[in-house]
Order: C-alpha cells, then structure tokens, then sequence
C-alpha cells in the first residue's frame, strides 16, 4: 500500500466517490485542500459555516452525490446548524470538522466545546477520529451512512483543532471507494409480490384513490413511473414539495402540493379520498397539514425504502418497504385489464376542484397592478423559467408561494426547496449551480431570506457561480403580520416593527459585489431581467418590488383569519 499523508487520503477518496466541489470555511484540513486543487476538486471558501453547510445541502440534493463542508473547531457549532435544512431534507451531506485532541477536551481549551451533542441531533452518524488507523473505515462509513436507506448527514470531527493532527499524518493507505455508495440510492430493494397483489386489490375496491408522490420519488428518479401508474389505474397524483416534479403539473391528473404548503384543491381532494398511497414520503407535519389531511381513519397504502417510516404517523392498511421505483414498476407490471377499470367520476370531481382554484385566484394571476403582486409575480416566473432550469426556493412566504402558485410543466425542469430554515435558498441554490454547472439555476426567495447570507453573494462572483436570484422585495416579513397584528392590534407602530424592513435597492447591492443587477417594478418588465439575467455571465439578482399586502392564499380556511404556517 502506498504511503501518503490523511490529507492526500482524504482527497483521493473524495475524487473516487465523485466528489467535485468542497465547501469550507478556513481554516481545517489545509493538506486534504492542497491535494483537492491538485485532483481537479473546486475548493468553495464561503462566509459562513452555516452557508458552507447549505451550499455541500444544494449539491448534494441535485447531484444525488454527497456534499461535503469543513470547518475548524470553533466554527463547528455553527457548521452544525448548517445540517438542519439536509437532515430536515434527507440529504446526503458529509460535514468535517477539527476538535482539540482527547487529552485537552474538559479543560477549558481557548474556543473549544464539545461537538458530538449538537451534531447528534442533526446526523445519522456522529464520529470522533482520534487515530489515522481509523481514516479508512470512518471515511468509507460516512459516504456508506449518507446514502443509504433514508439519506442524511454525517459527521467526522477530525483530531487537532484544524484536524491537522489526520490531514499531516503519514501512513499506509489503501484508497477504496464502494461504488454502490457513490450516488443514491445505492441500493433498490423490491417488494414482495403479495404487497404488490394487495395493493392491487386495494386500488381496485376504492371509489375515490390518490397517490401521493414524495421526496423518494425525485431520490429514485420515479418521474416516469409516477406518471404511468396514474394514467394506466387513473388515479389523481399530488405531490409532496419535495415530490415536485413527479408529475407535470398541467397533467390532467395533477392535482399539485398537499399540505401545508398547499393549494385548497389539493388538501381537498386527498381529504376526500378513500385511499390514500403514499410513495416516499414520510407523512410528516407539512405534507399532511399537520396531519389533518388525509382525516385519521383514512385507509393508507405507505411505501418507502426506509422501513422505519412505515406506519409511523398513519396506521396503514398496507405496509410496503421498498424504492420507489422498483416499487412502481413492479405495480405496472403487474396490472390486469380488470385493474383498469375507469374511475371517471372521481377524475372529473377532481378536476373540477383544480379548476375552482384556478378560477378564484385567476384576478391576482393576471392583476397588472404596480406594486405587482405576488401571484403574478409567480406567474411571471412560471412562463419564463427556462424549460431545463432548476428553480430553489427559500421557505416561509416564498416557500409558499412557490408551493402552490409557480407550476412545472416541462419534464426537464426542478424544484428544489428549503426543508426549514429562512436564507437557506441563496446559499442553497450556489451548490445546486456547482453540481449542475451547464443548467440554468433559478432561486426565488423574499427580501427577509436574502438577507441572511447576501455576503455569499462575493463567493459567488470570486468563483463565477452565476445562479439568478429573483427577490420577491415586499420590506417585509409580511406572512407574520397577521400573528403580530393579533396581539398589537391593527396597523400599530409597534406591530410593523417587528416584520416591516426599510427599503432596499438590491440591484445596486449586487453590481457593489461585481454581479448583475437589476430592478423590476411592473409584470411587462420581467421577460426582459430574466433575459439579461441569464445572459450577463454573473452572479445575478433581480429585485421585484412586490405588494406588501400580498398575502399567500390559505391551504384551508382558517376561521381566525390567522394562517399558521407564520409560526
């Protein structure tokens, strides 16, 4: 076995796994960065740990490779919280860190804590290395770990306090990369015929049958079969955000996102449903409106390759541990003239529902009122996303409207979203343009988002990652209005102090940075910025000014006026 240093190992390996972009803050590993730039690997130096970790989140969800992000010691609480939005996501995300060695750890060591409690709340595995010996099995653990299964974040805090103590080392090494953990999913586990006969039989006896189509569904690659199945058995497919994209959302049988980033319709189909199937997704609080939809009761179909999930918040009729796509092929393949019978009522019930929806929001979709409103604002997005652009969005009020407005109707388009923590989408959409260089990608996010990480905006243009921000810029935080508003009371000083912003040229802000910039005031003048946008060859930002009173409609009636997806 040749003799090299961790660091030349820890490159190595990364090159064999695929691994093409690091992102880091300084300093930690700086041999493993030294061997990185001379593999070809693109070394990101963020400004902040957090963006570091939502950058190595974006990569990894649009690659299906792991993301990899470092910082020293002190840096790596804050790398930590970085890991929410990917464990939230169930994204494969490596994260490295450098601790004191094991004899000062206790002792009051200058800017040292212990690091395994905040990373053990957002990892599926959570490694101190304290020897060299231990280097190859840990490393090959943590890409085995991200990626199998249900995907998630790791963490190896690496010995010295910039892990000098592995990186400097020299020793024996054998490099090995396991091929099945290079991308995911590594493995495609069937299912049994019986469950597929069963659930059969349990589409065949149901008057009023959905799919919902989860994130396992775009972790697979199902597309294709989500969309077979629905045609061949006419069953209405709604989506998880996660799942977006399983369907094109002009489809005669999409119905759109279910839950609480929803549209009214689709909360009401599944709520009307008597049989719900669930591929790949976990039924957790957002995709189920806080498991209010479908009702307890509800007859379940729940498929997922991680057989934990199953059951987990709906008992279900039937229980299927698999991949999704395995699954639904096996379904296909299996289907009999008898399972084929029409169920047009349902579908005609269905799509009228759909249609009442477009029908009631359709003023705002067309509004040409300055400021413009967000609904057109999304729709202006929606018409001029370019037909192979992946669109990131940010959560909270973009989340929303992103959710439920912005439709993709073109096979090659995606959509990647925020798992929860506001300003994620700039930094987000950074990785997401590292593992798709050659793709248009589009991030929609609100003033408030953009807010947190706009300094990563010189990383961007320092390494020509040149995504288009479009900046939904209502001075606001306007989704809390209605949750501040109850307690100050209408129209109050004190209530518009806490979600009403200054005016900001964001524009100007972006070509200070050496990007692009430009503004937006009326619908007609979107077409032409998201053209320049495009063309400019720089990181760059179109600044909308949007309508303060643009509020996201409800996914249900809510009788206090409140909409709880503020909190």
């Amino acid at each position: 076995m040749p003799k090299m240093t961790g660091g030349q190992f820890i490159a190595e390996t990364f090159k064999q796994y695929g691994v093409t972009h690091v992102f880091f803050m300084p300093v930690i590993t700086v041999r493993a960065l030294k061997e990185m730039e001379r593999l070809g690997i693109r070394r990101i130096m963020t400004r902040s740990e957090k963006a570091a970790a939502y950058m190595a989140d974006g990569y990894a969800r649009a690659s299906k490779r792991a993301g990899i992000c470092m910082s020293q010691s002190v840096g790596a609480f804050n790398l930590a919280a970085g890991l929410q939005d990917p464990y939230l996501a169930s994204s494969p995300v490596i994260a490295i860190t450098g601790r004191r060695p094991q004899y000062q750890q206790l002792r009051h060591a200058y800017q040292e804590v212990d690091h395994m409690a905040p990373f053990s709340a957002v990892t599926k595995y959570n490694h101190v290395v304290t020897g060299l010996e231990q280097l190859p099995f840990s490393l090959r653990q943590a890409f085995r770990t991200a990626t199998s299964g249900n995907p998630g974040p790791v963490h190896l805090d690496m010995e010295g306090f910039i892990g000098h103590a592995i990186a400097e080392t020299e020793a024996d090494f054998e490099i090995i990369a396991e091929e099945s953990f290079i991308s995911i999913p590594p493995f495609r586990p069937a299912p049994e015929r019986e469950r597929i006969q069963d659930v059969l039989n349990a589409i065949r006896h149901a008057e009023r049958p959905v799919l919902v189509a989860g994130g396992g569904v775009t972790h697979s690659s199902a597309q294709q079969e989500v969309v077979a199945i629905a045609e061949k058995l006419s069953i209405p497919v709604a989506t998880s955000l996660n799942g977006r994209g399983a369907i094109p959302e002009d489809h005669p049988m999409a119905v759109g996102v279910v839950g609480h980033y929803s549209r009214w319709s689709a909360n009401r189909v599944v709520g009307e449903a008597d049989l719900v199937i669930y591929v790949g997704s976990r039924t957790g609080s957002v995709v189920t409106n806080e498991w209010t939809v479908p009702a307890p009761g509800t007859r379940i179909v729940q498929v997922d390759i991680e057989p934990n999930e199953l059951g987990r918040n709906y008992p279900t009729q039937i229980a299927v541990q698999a991949d999704a796509r395995a699954f639904l092929r096996d379904l296909i393949a299996a289907v009999t003239d008898t399972d084929t019978e029409s169920k047009d009522e349902w579908i005609a019930h269905v799509q009228e529902i759909v249609k009442a929806w477009h029908d009631e929001n359709s003023t705002h979709f067309n509004s040409d009122a300055v400021p413009m409103r967000p609904e057109r604002l999304c729709k202006e997005v929606t018409e001029h996303l370019p037909s192979d652009a992946v669109l990131v969005a940010d959560t909270g009020h973009v989340g929303i409207w992103s959710g439920t407005v912005m439709e993709f109707r073109h096979p090659d388009q995606r959509y990647i979203r925020c798992a929860g923590s506001l300003g994620w989408g700039f930094p987000g959409a950074m990785g997401v343009k590292c593992a798709l260089p050659d793709r248009p990608v589009i991030c929609f996010v609100g003033d408030g988002g953009i807010w947190y990480h706009m300094t990563e905006l010189d990383t961007a243009v320092r390494y020509g990652i040149n995504t288009v921000t479009v900046i939904n810029n209502n001075h606001s935080l306007n989704q809390e209005q209605s949750v501040n508003e109850s307690v100050y009371g209408k129209q109050t000083a004190g209530s518009d102090s806490l979600w009403v912003f200054q005016e900001t040229d964001f524009a100007k802000m972006a070509e200070s940075f050496g990007g692009f910039g430009i503004t937006v005031n009326r619908p007609g003048e979107f077409e032409g910025a998201m053209d320049q946008a495009l063309a400019s060859g720089k990181p760059a930002i179109i600044d909308v000014k949007t309508d303060i009173a643009g509020i996201a409609p409800p996914a249900e009636p809510n009788a206090n006026g409140n909409d709880p997806r503020c909190l």
